[in-house]
């Protein structure tokens, strides 16, 4: 596997938010720093990265433009892989697989804390509290040119593209298949999960608090989505609860230990996984910062 590895010194551009990457990167020495508008008025400052930890990995998944710039904070040292040996790269070490994964997951987790931080800003104290800090307002704002670009928000695969799909997974070993009717609970929000599903046939409706007078529905699943991913990456109890919507719903059960194998039988179910990670942290981004131009809008009037 044709595995690099390569130094940057302080400053250095590794990989460009708009350029299309075939390659992703681990990092093996010192830090970098992710942004968002690099070197722009309007630039954002989205995170740091540290010695085992991936980036570039979203633009090889998705074959979709970098979404970030990353930058050497010091001296750096990174793993650079072409992405069409990711699969090769899982093989070789499959325990990456989970790295990944977790990586993924973690950004989410972080990202989610912040987007909820900032809905319960909706509120007659939050509104006092963002009226008087001027750094937040000016987080706030510099968010906006973000949201009204449109550069994060992905659309939905196409239906011919979800076709696809699920005719890749029809050969799935039925043992690891369940089938729900409408109305059964596949798992509750608050119980510690410890796999993911996918789902083979009908729909499922993910809900916070299900079943209280508060119930939101958050979305609903098709067929060759998945959920329940940070069973997989965390230890966390689950955050919502999710529900068969249809007669016949049936989903795969995938833990841990089941991805190594994957690697070999069916990687592209591995694809499928990292590809709804990724798309669910770009959806995420772009609804946080939407979350944060209506902030900005409603309490700088």
């Amino acid at each position: 596997m044709s595995t690099i590895e390569k130094k940057f010194g302080n400053g250095e551009i590794i990989i460009k938010e708009g350029d299309f990457g075939d390659r992703f990167f681990k990092i093996i020495e010192g830090k970098a720093v992710v942004y968002k508008n690099y070197g722009q008025p309007d630039q954002v400052k989205l995170t740091v990265l540290e010695p085992g930890q991936f980036f570039g990995e979203m633009g090889v998944i998705e074959a979709y433009p970098r979404s970030s710039t990353v930058v050497a904070d010091g001296d750096v040292k990174v793993v650079e892989t072409p992405g069409e040996e990711m699969n090769s790269y899982f093989r070789e070490d499959p325990k990456m697989i989970i790295a990944i994964m977790k990586h993924l997951g973690d950004r989410v987790r972080e990202l989610t804390a912040d987007y909820n931080e900032a809905r319960g800003l909706f509120t007659d104290g939050g509104a006092a509290e963002v009226k008087q800090n001027e750094s937040l307002m000016a987080k706030l704002k510099k968010h906006i040119d973000f949201y009204l670009s449109g550069k994060g928000n992905v659309s939905k695969p196409s239906a011919e593209a979800l076709r696809e799909s699920a005719d890749t997974v029809a050969g799935t070993d039925s043992s690891l298949i369940e089938s729900y009717k409408k109305g059964d609970i596949i798992f509750k929000q608050g119980e510690v999960g410890k796999c993911l599903y996918l789902v083979h046939s009908g729909s499922v409706g993910i809900y916070s608090n299900y079943g209280a007078a508060n119930e939101v529905k958050l979305t609903e699943l098709y067929p060759v989505e998945c959920f329940g991913e940070m069973g997989v990456v965390s230890e966390d109890a689950r955050s919502a609860t999710a529900v068969a919507m249809s007669d016949e719903t049936c989903v795969e059960i995938i833990r841990a230990e089941d991805l190594e194998g994957l690697c070999v039988t069916f990687p592209v179910k591995v694809d499928m996984i990292l590809r709804h990670l990724s798309h669910r942290l770009r959806d995420l981004t772009y609804d946080y910062f939407s979350t944060c131009k209506d902030l900005y809008d409603q309490y700088n009037k």
